[in-house]
Formats: structure tokens, C-alpha cells, sequence
């Protein structure tokens, strides 16, 4: 194995075979970049599925984010989910932090960022559910009053002064 100039690991014929005897079952849930060789299509018709190729080396960053960034894995309630509606209902409209998440969601929208807020929220919901910890806050994140609502770190920025163009810049 080795990896490409975006750190994904890509898999060689040999190594999936060397998987394959150590016991290693493969489903339609994996996502391995694995290099095309005749054994690797031979391989893919037995198991019923196709392994992902590696990305082109022409494939530019902005590209590859881009992609990444338009695949989320959620469920599909998350993924339909109002976020800016749902942010609305968590403060009233007479509050000052009303006019603070309205400059905010201008700027995650600008930057197309609502999938990650639905996520980051689906990401929050899962944790509380199942009772995990992750932390109450870091790096300039704990500036976004709009991550303190949906519940990413316990940092209330306004009531800090924090300038939240210090985390989307």
C-alpha cells in the first residue's frame, strides 16, 4: 500500500490478496482505492462489486474538496434538514444573537458550507445519544456562535466577544 498526493491509501493487487488470506471479507461498504490490474477485475466479478480506482494525478485540490465535500454520509433526515430554519428556532428573532447567526450563515453559505452544518449537527446528535464525549472546544472553531448552537463546543462566543470572522477567514 501506498498513498496518493492526498494522503488516501491506495491498495495494490498484492495487498488485496494478502487480505483476502488472512480472512479479510469484502462488502459494498468499502471504500478502497485499489490499483487496476487484471487480477483486481477478475477479483471484482467474484465479490460482486467494483473497487474505487485512484483519483487522476491531474485532479486538482479544489476538485478533490470539492467532491469529498458533496458525498456526505448521514442519514437522509440530515440531509434534508432546514439547517438555517432549525438555527432560527434555537434563538429568538428580538435577540442580538439573531442579527450574530444571520452574518454567520451569510458567510457558511458563501462558502457552500450548509452540508457541513447538517452533518456537524448529525455528528453532535449521535454523540449525545450514545453518550460519547468530544470536548468542549478548540482553535479559533469556539468563535462560531453557529457551532456553539448546534452544540460543538460549549464556548458561548458572544458572550466572550469573540469575532467570528477569525474562524472563516
Amino acid at each position: 500500500m501506498h498513498t496518493d498526493k492526498y494522503s488516501n491509501p491506495i491498495f495494490t493487487e498484492q495487498d488485496l490478496f494478502d487480505s483476502l488470506y488472512k480472512g479479510y471479507e469484502f462488502n459494498v461498504t468499502d471504500t478502497l482505492l485499489v490499483e487496476r490490474t487484471d487480477a483486481v477485475k477478475q477479483l471484482e466479478t467474484q465479490l460482486g462489486f467494483k473497487f474505487l480506482e485512484p483519483y487522476d494525478t491531474h485532479f486538482e485540490v479544489s476538485d478533490y474538496d470539492k467532491a469529498c465535500q458533496s458525498n456526505w454520509f448521514m442519514p437522509e433526515e440530515y440531509k434534508t434538514l432546514d439547517i438555517e430554519e432549525w438555527l432560527y428556532t434555537q434563538i429568538p428573532p428580538w435577540d442580538p444573537e439573531h442579527t450574530r447567526v444571520e452574518e454567520e450563515l451569510a458567510a457558511y453559505k458563501e462558502r457552500n458550507m450548509l452540508d457541513l452544518l447538517r452533518w456537524l449537527k448529525y455528528f453532535v446528535d449521535t454523540c449525545t445519544e450514545n453518550n460519547i464525549v468530544w470536548g468542549v472546544g478548540r482553535g479559533s472553531s469556539v468563535s462560531s456562535y453557529i457551532l456553539y448552537i448546534i452544540g460543538v463546543h460549549q464556548i458561548d462566543s458572544i458572550k466572550y466577544n469573540l469575532d467570528w470572522r477569525e474562524f472563516l477567514r
